[in-house]
């Protein structure tokens, strides 16, 4: 049985019904990829009478302007068309099957990717955010921090941007809000040392897990590479294997300029997942494989919305589900 069939039969199981709330989230928020990408591709299909070069010129455009990525989708196109000439597919409704397969494919084939956290189990883990400003970074903390207290663990953030004004007392109003430690130093001070003070504050409270803001000033990368291993390396000092998890923020609705930053940020420091916010807000979701294609990094988080608890762990099968659902 395909992914198609497979996803199909589950969300109809009664078994899943302690799950329909996350699975709506992602139905609500990949409404607008959905309507854009999905319909495209239903007209297509529903216009053609026969499956020609003329077809995969058209889908191939679809499948960009969902934001995939050229490089993902012309190998994603080369390797449909094998299927179909194997096969001899000439089947529309068949295709359309083989197409949200072969999606899925571009995610999970010969993948270790995981989008679960690796938690430290030896004290504290550590979880470092980098991200250009704007992307949603310290509401991301903030969205996460909710999420681990409510999971019955302690929380403490640390102030490391303390260049932006503004990103403190934002973070510090979060902290408030969801209930956890806080640690922030001066307006202009070393980052470094406000996380050598964090960090060895939370081991002496036996804190769980420790999330820290950095500065998200990308266009001197000289200067960040520096200040990101002098952190790193102050972390290391104090918690074996720290940090656990450095993770990417990525704004969804910026599309491939999102991936140019990940680049960036790949260059400089060792990224372990991506978070992906504002998913909601654009008509181009498909983004999640060309970060996968073209990266080689998990999305372990993505935003699905403006409240507290719409930041979720990634989920492949409720994605796809999300994505095609009205060809379901």
């Amino acid at each position: 049985m395909g992914i198609f069939n497979k996803i199909k039969n589950v969300f109809k199981k009664e078994e899943k019904k302690e799950e329909l709330e996350e699975v709506k989230l992602y139905d609500e928020g990949l409404k607008k990829t959905r309507d854009n990408f999905v319909n495209k591709l239903i007209i297509l299909n529903n216009k053609t009478k026969k499956i020609t070069d003329e077809y995969f010129d058209e889908l191939e455009d679809i499948l960009i302007m969902a934001d995939i990525g050229v490089n993902t989708v012309l190998s994603f196109i080369e390797r449909l068309k094998k299927r179909v000439k194997s096969e001899n597919i000439t089947d529309l409704n068949y295709l359309q099957e083989v197409i949200v397969d072969e999606l899925f494919i571009i995610y999970v084939d010969n993948s270790i990717l995981s989008n679960k956290i690796n938690y430290n189990p030896n004290g504290p883990t550590v979880i470092l955010f980098v991200g250009v400003n704007g992307v949603g970074k310290t509401t991301t903390i903030g969205k996460l921090a909710n999420k681990i207290v409510h999971d019955g663990k302690s929380c403490m953030m640390v102030a490391g941007d303390t260049f932006r004004a503004g990103a403190t007392p934002q973070l510090e109003e979060w902290s408030k809000k969801v209930g956890c430690s806080f640690v922030k130093g001066e307006e202009g001070s070393d980052p470094s040392s406000v996380i050598y003070d964090g960090v060895k504050k939370a081991k002496e409270e036996g804190i769980d897990v420790i999330l820290i803001d950095t500065a998200g000033r990308l266009q001197n990368k000289v200067n960040l590479m520096k200040e990101l291993e002098k952190m790193n390396k102050v972390i290391g000092n104090l918690i074996e294997g720290a940090p656990q998890e450095t993770l990417l923020v990525i704004d969804a609705t910026t599309g491939q300029n999102g991936i140019s930053q990940a680049k960036n940020f790949k260059e400089i420091t060792n990224i372990t997942g991506i978070v992906l916010t504002k998913l909601d807000g654009t008509a181009k979701g498909g983004i999640v494989l060309a970060i996968k294609e073209e990266l080689g990094i998990p999305v372990k988080y993505i935003g699905l919305g403006e409240k507290i608890d719409d930041l979720k762990p990634f989920d492949i099968e409720n994605y796809i589900y999300g994505l095609f659902k009205d060809m379901m």
